[in-house]
């Protein structure tokens, strides 16, 4: 059994890790789609149209049996087309309302993701079936997925810098504080420890990523499995970049061999999209 794990960059490596704990037996692999990132600032249609384009030529050249989208934006705008187009069972990763419905007991939690990920309406409808009698605080964080990918690379992070970002997502009001913080962009778990230490108070940061895998395993039930991977887990990039070449290192630890690139979806093909970096 091949499985697919897609972001737009290295946050879904967040997920790639559960999702190789619970499903041992399976062939994984990663795609970062490192040529759009971050797609926090793509037009929807253009992005949808990106993605339908992408998915399409992956499952037909990798040929995955199931596909995990660790990524938020990319699931509230094209999970559902995708699901529509596509011969094979997706799961995708959405905004973790419910949980912090469920968890916050002041009743006052905030959702920190990308700016594109708090203007869908996929996440207000989230916030009104699963907490309608709870103080939700939507916090775009604009730049902080860029920072969670240049942390992983090794780069110091200013505890300032992150503790300006998140400032917004703690709100304190008639004795009562935010008591959950939804990290709604599978980026921003690689900086917990830097969020934790730029926290006014104590929180609880929660991270769907477990949830994530445990869907995954159920779909993957579904699926005839067959014997134990022979291979480390292949990693692709959508762009052959510099700082790309030089990521060995940073996924050894991971399983992954060298990454390699996945042809056609390159600078040149974002480019023609209209976005600008």
């Amino acid at each position: 059994m091949r499985v697919l794990v897609f972001d737009s960059g290295l946050g879904g490596l967040t997920v790639f890790r559960p999702v190789a704990e619970m499903l041992p037996q399976a062939e994984l692999i990663y795609v970062a789609d490192n040529a759009a990132f971050p797609y926090g600032r793509w037009p929807e249609r253009k992005l949808l149209k990106r993605l339908s384009g992408l998915f399409a030529d992956l499952v037909a050249t990798l040929r995955p049996d199931m596909a995990v989208i660790a990524c938020n934006t990319a699931s509230t705008i094209a999970l559902e087309p995708l699901r529509q187009s596509l011969p094979i069972p997706l799961v995708g990763t959405v905004p973790a309302v419910k949980v912090a419905a469920e968890a916050s007991r002041s009743r006052m939690f905030s959702v920190l993701a990308t700016p594109g990920t708090v203007q869908r309406v996929y996440t207000h409808e989230l916030i009104e079936r699963f907490a309608p009698d709870c103080r939700v605080r939507l916090v775009g964080a604009r730049g902080l997925a860029g920072i969670a990918e240049a942390a992983l690379r090794g780069v110091e992070i200013s505890p300032d810098h992150v503790r300006s970002i998140i400032e917004p997502a703690f709100e304190e009001e008639e004795g009562k504080r935010t008591d959950a913080i939804v990290l709604a962009c599978t980026h921003y778990p690689l900086l917990l420890p830097q969020l934790k230490e730029a926290a006014p108070w104590p929180v609880n940061f929660i991270d769907p990523a477990e949830a994530i895998a445990r869907q995954a395993e159920r779909v993957a039930a579904r699926i005839a499995i067959g014997a134990p991977p022979q291979q480390a887990p292949e990693f692709y990039f959508t762009a052959d970049t510099d700082p790309e070449r030089r990521m060995a290192a940073v996924l050894k630890p991971w399983g992954f061999g060298a990454p390699k690139l996945f042809p056609g979806w390159d600078k040149a093909q974002f480019d023609k999209a209209g976005i600008r970096g």
